[in-house]
């Protein structure tokens, strides 16, 4: 007999029945809780959205670092010296038979002085039939040719400008350059006026060809971005003055690949002063004519280095100074060797390019040194240059 008769563990109590109008709400219930929940969601990332969209506080900058300071100045004070040259050529119109101005091509240029003179490179103006200079405040003027030097890469032009618009860039010196000092380039690559771009001077004495053939020595390497468009422009020191004008670069690409070139500032400062005078390059005379093709078959059978001097000219410097030619036998069956030019002012030239590019860097009234063989000797002779006969 249990002692609790009223009750059973078997007993389950009856689950009270779901109602029908609970049964109907339900559905309805879950979808206002995901509605809330998605609009929750919604809220949370359009109010991260604004929160991510605000301004971040500023971090101070503090001063800026002394070479930059001084790479800022460098630029605001010679950027005004650099000028944006566009060359033209002349196009035709059938239908209206009318000539105009085509621009043809775009480099740089320096204020040479007050009176309006900008140097450029030669192969910048080369065949063209005008140019126009636009200057550090973007007027623009049209350019005169006032001279032009193709075998050192270097051209005159002229533009009617105020004085007060003009700013005649800083001259240097290349005879004391260092390998390793900074350089600063200034200039247009391709059509962007007013570029500075840095480097080092990456080597001095480089030889580069003119336009011409003809090599241009002691040229400076650079590895401050030159590019198309730079050419005519400005190098600097880090004194802000120019050491060189740019005027090619080394690449199989054509755009820069770290390898510029200069025309040194000692021969600029030295071919300016001869285009505004004359308009052309005047080299000294001394009176020796040279030829190469059959002057080095001679000096190659004597096995001699030098340049056999073919022509003395009669009342010239070089006949003055003793200098002897070649000549032949009465009969004409053998050939006297004249001298042979070894050195001058001390430097080995071997062919007429270097003797003329030598004779170049002198002026009328200089004494030149020529170290020359002869019959087994060599002597000295002291040549005083004249000025060219016409």
């Amino acid at each position: 007999m249990s002692l609790y008769p009223d009750y059973d563990y078997d007993y389950a109590a009856p689950r009270r029945p779901v109602r029908a109008p609970m049964r109907q709400f339900l559905p309805w219930l879950l979808l206002l809780l995901g509605v809330l929940g998605g609009f929750g969601i919604y809220r949370f990332w359009i109010d991260r959205g604004k929160a991510s969209a605000q301004p971040r506080a500023i971090t101070a900058r503090g001063d800026l670092a002394a070479d930059e300071k001084a790479t800022i100045e460098l630029f605001n004070a010679n950027r005004s010296s650099v000028v944006f040259i566009t060359t033209l050529r002349q196009g035709v119109d059938m239908s209206r038979r009318t000539v105009f101005d085509i621009p043809a091509g775009t480099g740089s240029g320096l204020v040479w002085d007050n009176a309006g003179h900008i140097v450029t490179n030669f192969h910048v103006v080369q065949n063209a039939k005008g140019a126009k200079v636009r200057l550090w405040d973007h007027e623009t003027y049209d350019a005169e040719l006032v001279g032009i030097a193709p075998n050192y890469d270097l051209a005159l032009l002229r533009i009617n400008a105020p004085a007060s618009k003009l700013r005649p860039i800083p001259i240097g010196e290349s005879s004391t350059l260092q390998v390793g000092q900074k350089t600063f380039a200034i200039g247009n690559p391709f059509g962007l006026d007013q570029t500075l771009t840095t480097g080092v001077l990456s080597a001095l004495g480089r030889t580069i060809q003119a336009v011409t053939g003809r090599p241009i020595e002691d040229v400076i390497q650079t590895d401050a971005a030159v590019n198309p468009g730079n050419s005519g422009g400005a190098l600097l020191d880090s004194a802000g003055r120019l050491i060189g004008v740019n005027t090619a670069i080394y690449s199989p690409s054509g755009v820069s690949a770290g390898i510029g070139f200069a025309v040194p500032v000692d021969t600029v400062n030295r071919i300016i002063p001869q285009l505004l005078a004359q308009g052309k390059v005047v080299r000294p005379f001394m009176g020796v004519r040279i030829s190469d093709p059959i002057g080095q078959q001679i000096t190659q059978r004597m096995n001699v280095p030098g340049l056999l001097v073919m022509v003395v000219e009669p009342g010239s410097p070089a006949e003055r100074a003793g200098v002897q030619g070649t000549k032949t036998t009465q009969d004409g069956a053998q050939i006297i060797p004249g001298d042979v030019i070894q050195q001058v002012n001390g430097k080995p030239v071997r062919n007429s390019d270097q003797l003329y590019a030598a004779l170049e860097r002198l002026k009328p009234g200089d004494v030149v040194t020529l170290t020359l063989y002869r019959n087994q000797q060599t002597r000295e002779a002291k040549v005083t240059l004249e000025v060219p006969k016409d």
